[in-house]
C-alpha cells in the first residue's frame, strides 16, 4: 500500500525511493507489527479478560493457577501481521495474498474452536476441525499449483544435495496440503506453555525470511545454486511482520503469561509457516527447523498409539513439553531449553543455503 505512495513521493524527492528496497520494507514490517502489538496489547488484554482460559483437569497441577487468564490473544497477533503486511508489502504479489489467505482462514477455524470452548465448554469436534482444515488446506494447495508460473515452483528441493531436484507434478498438491495442515496442527499442539509456541514461530519465521529473499533474488539464487522463484521475495515482508508481531506478543505471553494465544493464533501461525515454506520450496528445511514442532506432534501420536495398543503410556503426559514438566522441570526451564533446540535447528537449516 505504501509502495505506491513512496513511488509518487520519489518524483518530488529521490530519497523516498529507498522504500522500494525489500530489505528496508521488511525491517519496517518488523517494527510496525511490534509497535502495533505493544500499543494495542494492554487494552486488548483488558477486554479479553471475559474470555478466560479453561485449564485441563488432567493437566499438570501447576497449570491450574492459570485458569481465567485471558485467551484468544492470537487476534492481536493476526491484526498486527495483516496491518503491517498491507502497509509494507507489494499488494499485487500473489504469494503475499496466498500466505495471508491461509493465515486468515486457519485463524477463522481457530476462532470458532476457541469461541465454542469459552461459551459452550467444549470446542469444535476433532473431526469437524480437521475437515475444515482439510478444505482450506486443499484449496490453498490447488491455488498454488494452478497459479504456478514456472517449473521451479513445482519442484521438491533436497537440501545439501544441489543436483537432486524432483519434479512433483500433481503430487505438489498433496505435499502442500500435508505441510500446511500438518504445520498448523503441530504449532497448535506446541502451544501449551507460556511463550513456547510463539518463540519457536519467531525464530522459524525469521529464517524463512532469508529463504524467500534468496529465492526471489535471481543473482543470490544463482550464486547459491538455489531455486529462483520470481516474486516470492516479497513474502519476506510477511515473515518480518510475523517476527514483529510474535516478539510483541511474547512481551505479554512470557512466563507468567498475561494472555494466551489460543487456537486462533496457533492454527493461523502454523498455516502461515507451512504456506511460506511451500511457496519458497523449502518443505524439508521447515521439517528440520521445526523439529520441536515435529517432536511434539510425534509424542502425541506415539502416546495415543501405545495406550490403545498396549494400555501403557510412553510419556508421563503428551505433548512432550508436559512430560518434562511432570519430570520436575520448572516451566521456564522447559520453554528456554526448547527454544535453544529450535535456535540450533534454525542455524542448521540456514546452513543449507551455502552447503549445497
Amino acid at each position: 500500500m505504501l509502495i505506491e505512495l513512496f513511488d509518487m513521493l520519489s518524483g518530488l524527492h529521490g530519497g523516498f525511493g529507498v522504500f522500494r528496497y525489500l530489505t528496508l520494507r521488511a525491517v519496517c514490517g518488523v517494527l510496525t507489527a511490534l509497535l502495533i502489538v505493544l500499543a494495542v496489547g494492554p487494552e486488548a488484554i483488558r477486554r479479553l479478560h471475559r474470555f478466560g482460559e479453561v485449564v485441563r483437569e488432567d493437566g499438570p497441577q501447576s497449570h491450574h493457577a492459570k485458569a481465567g487468564t485471558p485467551t484468544m490473544g492470537g487476534m492481536l497477533v493476526l491484526l498486527a501481521i495483516f496491518v503491517s503486511t498491507l502497509l509494507w508489502a507489494d499488494l499485487t504479489n500473489r504469494f503475499v495474498w496466498a500466505v495471508l489467505a491461509m493465515t486468515l482462514a486457519f485463524g477463522g477455524i481457530g476462532w470458532l474452536d476457541d469461541y465454542r470452548k469459552l461459551t459452550r465448554g467444549r470446542g469444535v469436534s476433532a473431526r469437524l476441525k480437521f475437515l475444515l482444515q482439510s478444505i482450506v488446506g486443499l484449496a490453498g494447495a490447488i491455488f498454488l499449483f494452478s497459479s504456478a508460473e514456472g517449473a521451479n515452483e513445482l519442484q521438491l528441493i533436497v537440501p545439501v544435495v544441489k543436483d537432486v531436484v524432483l519434479d512433483l507434478g500433481w503430487l505438489y498438491v498433496p505435499l502442500a496440503f500435508f505441510v500446511i495442515v500438518g504445520t498448523s496442527n503441530a504449532v497448535n499442539l506446541t502451544d501449551g506453555l507460556d511463550g513456547l509456541a510463539i518463540g519457536h514461530t519467531v525464530l522459524i519465521a525469521g529464517a524463512l525470511a532469508v529463504f524467500v529473499y534468496v529465492a526471489g533474488h535471481s543473482q543470490f539464487a544463482s550464486y547459491l545454486a538455489f531455486p529462483s522463484i520470481a516474486g516470492v521475495g516479497e513474502v519476506a515482508v510477511v515473515c518480518a511482520s510475523i517476527v514483529g508481531a510474535g516478539l510483541g506478543f511474547l512481551w505479554f505471553n512470557t512466563y507468567p503469561a498475561q494472555v494466551f494465544m489460543g487456537d486462533i493464533g496457533a492454527l493461523a501461525l502454523g498455516a502461515a509457516l507451512g504456506t511460506i515454506a511451500v511457496v519458497c520450496r523449502q518443505e524439508i528445511v521447515l521439517f528440520v527447523m521445526g523439529g520441536v514442532f515435529v517432536m511434539e506432534t510425534v509424542s502425541v501420536i506415539l502416546q495415543v498409539a501405545s495406550f490403545r495398543l498396549t494400555g501403557r503410556r510412553i510419556f508421563r503426559m503428551a505433548p512432550l513439553h508436559h512430560h518434562f514438566e511432570l519430570k520436575g522441570w520448572p516451566e521456564p526451564r522447559v520453554i528456554v531449553r526448547l527454544w535453544i533446540v529450535t535456535l540450533v535447528l534454525v542455524l542448521v537449516g540456514l546452513a543449507t543455503l551455502k552447503v549445497r
